[in-house]
């Protein structure tokens, strides 16, 4: 008993060497990183989602694209949704006053306006998935990390226990047992990680799935004047389902 009393963190770490420490240094970086992370971007989806929220609210209340334009350019585009439309507006308005002058530019209005919708929408995916890569990295890499100060402390722990002479139960568990604590530290650091990593990514594929859906839905609006099928809901009467928006004038 008088033998294990000291045993513990804190003699684990007094008793590490230089290897051990550094492995430990690499773990407590490797979480302190991720959770920084994990909060930076937490905090930015909430409030992405709400800027989102409230500007599809104005653009679907809007009776026409001059009013979501003039939104637009008084508060500015702080979320994807009015990100995709500013740039969806821009590309109209520049395809009307110059048409098609450059490579750049060729082809119809609906083919200049598809071309910059897939360009901000590659843009978006981009930087919801910043930050990802570094996740993906410390939950699958901070276990190995973390077995491997375990086997570097089991492999010191027996050395010095067969230099001692004494290999008794009660002078083998317990350096042993405090050589995977290495081991919990890197699952510790790895789980977290990949549950943040798991909810990050599935928020950002819901979320493209519907800058998706909005893209054609503009891209209608800007080429048609309406919204898909709102012919053809006004020729059976449901005209109260689908409300056609007047295009911007050019």
């Amino acid at each position: 008993m008088d033998a294990t009393q000291g045993l513990g963190f804190g003699h684990f770490l007094s008793q590490s060497d230089a290897v051990g420490k550094t492995l430990l240094v690499l773990l407590l970086a490797m979480s302190i990183a991720s959770w920084v992370l994990m909060a930076l971007k937490g905090l930015a989806q909430a409030r992405r989602r709400r800027r989102g929220a409230a500007f599809l609210e104005l653009f679907w209340n809007a009776s026409t694209l001059d009013q979501v334009r003039h939104e637009l350019q008084t508060h500015g585009a702080h979320d994807p949704f009015s990100h995709l439309a500013a740039h969806a507006l821009h590309a109209q308005g520049h395809h009307a006053r110059h048409g098609a002058t450059r490579l750049a530019d060729a082809g119809s209005a609906s083919d200049f306006i598809t071309r910059t919708l897939r360009k901000v929408l590659d843009e978006e995916t981009l930087r919801m998935e910043r930050g990802l890569t570094l996740l993906a990295t410390v939950g699958a890499t901070a276990p190995f990390v973390g077995l491997f100060g375990t086997v570097w402390g089991v492999y010191h722990a027996l050395v010095a226990i067969g230099m001692s002479g004494a290999g008794t139960l009660d002078k083998v568990a317990g350096p042993v047992g405090e050589a995977l604590i290495m081991t919990g530290l890197g699952l510790a650091v790895a789980i977290p990680a990949v549950v943040a990593y798991n909810a990050f990514t599935r928020a950002n594929r819901v979320l493209a799935a519907q800058l998706d859906s909005f893209a054609f839905e503009l891209h209608s609006f800007l080429t048609l004047g309406e919204a898909p099928g709102a012919a053809t809901a006004h020729a059976q009467g449901a005209a109260g389902k689908v409300q056609a928006l007047r295009p911007a004038a050019a």
